[in-house]
Parts: structure tokens; C-alpha cells; sequence
């Protein structure tokens, strides 16, 4: 059985919210909603005891700069961010939210990338897409010094425990199934 602490529920539709908030798991990535449902489904995932990341890239309405992550923080109270951008990383920690830094492993150019990106920005964590890559998962875990998120095409405990053993500390799934 997979343990719900290091499943993280990624919510990708609003039907999905009243599921995430019964589940068991502790971690919940907000990729739906727009601006004016953020604060309630923040709250209502609080209340359920949920950690709540905002991927501010995927959320309907909100802003990508400085002064809008500062107001998200203050006002709409998440626990951390993530997106793919460097300079919004910078600006989160600087507001006090914890960071996740995604990007997608396209090719060897993409990761080299993001690998410099991710020794720069200094995320709190970083996720990789898709996760069922196991090479790729274990050469990235041996160069960042942060825990490794996966997530994406993940389908069975089967590629949850492979991409565990990998070196993965958390998988990301949007199946309601783990949660």
C-alpha cells in the first residue's frame, strides 16, 4: 500500500475538490479554479487539513509577477507555489510561500536547463514531468539537494513504487484512485 504522505493530490478540475478534500493524503497541487474561487477553495482545503500549492501558471485569472505573488500570499493565505518560471520562485520565497519548481524533461538541452535554473533560483522543491522516467529521475535526484517531485502519465502503484525507488521523494497524480 502506498503511503498518502508522499502522494500529492494534483487537482486539475473543480469536480475534484470534494474528493481531495476527504482523502487521505496531506498535499494537495491546485491547478484548477480561477480567481474568484481561489480564496473559498483554498480555505475549504485548510479546513480539510491540506497543505495547498497554487501552480500559478495553470490558474485561471492570476498573475505571474512579483506583486501579484505578494498579494497571493497575503491574502489568499496558499502554503507554496508552483510554476515553471525562475524569477516567480525568486519572488514567492521572498513572500514568504515555500517553492516548487516543475519542468518537463523534452530532451537532454531541457533538463541541462532547468537543472541550471533550479541551481540559481534554489526552489524548495522540484518536480519533473512526466515522472516515468526512472533514469532520469535518479540523475536529477543526484544533482539538485532539494526533495524530487514526479508527476504526469502516472497510472499504477506499480510506477508510483518505480519511480520511489528511482528517487522520487513524492509523486504527483491526478487519479483520485491514490489519493
Amino acid at each position: 500500500m502506498i503511503q498518502p504522505s508522499i502522494v500529492i493530490a494534483s487537482i486539475t478540475h473543480d469536480e475534484q475538490l470534494s474528493e481531495a478534500r476527504i482523502s487521505r493524503v496531506k498535499r494537495v497541487n491546485l491547478m484548477a479554479g480561477n480567481i474568484n474561487t481561489l480564496q473559498s477553495i483554498i480555505h475549504s482545503l485548510h479546513q480539510a487539513d491540506k497543505q495547498v500549492y497554487v501552480h500559478i501558471d495553470m490558474v485561471q485569472g492570476i498573475g505571474r509577477d512579483a506583486s501579484f505573488i505578494q498579494y497571493l500570499a497575503e491574502h489568499f493565505k496558499p502554503d507554496g507555489i508552483i510554476t515553471t518560471k525562475s524569477q516567480a520562485i525568486s519572488a514567492a520565497k521572498l513572500a514568504g510561500l515555500k517553492t516548487i519548481q516543475r519542468f518537463f524533461a523534452i530532451d537532454s538541452s531541457a533538463i541541462e536547463t532547468a537543472i541550471k535554473m533550479i541551481q540559481s533560483s534554489q526552489p524548495h522543491e522540484v518536480e519533473i514531468m512526466p515522472g516515468l522516467m526512472p533514469r532520469i529521475i535518479q540523475e536529477t535526484k543526484e544533482r539538485i539537494s532539494c526533495p524530487l517531485i514526479v508527476g504526469g502519465l502516472i497510472r499504477s502503484n506499480e510506477e508510483i513504487e518505480q519511480a520511489l525507488t528511482s528517487g522520487a521523494d513524492y509523486v504527483s497524480i491526478g487519479d483520485e484512485r491514490f489519493w
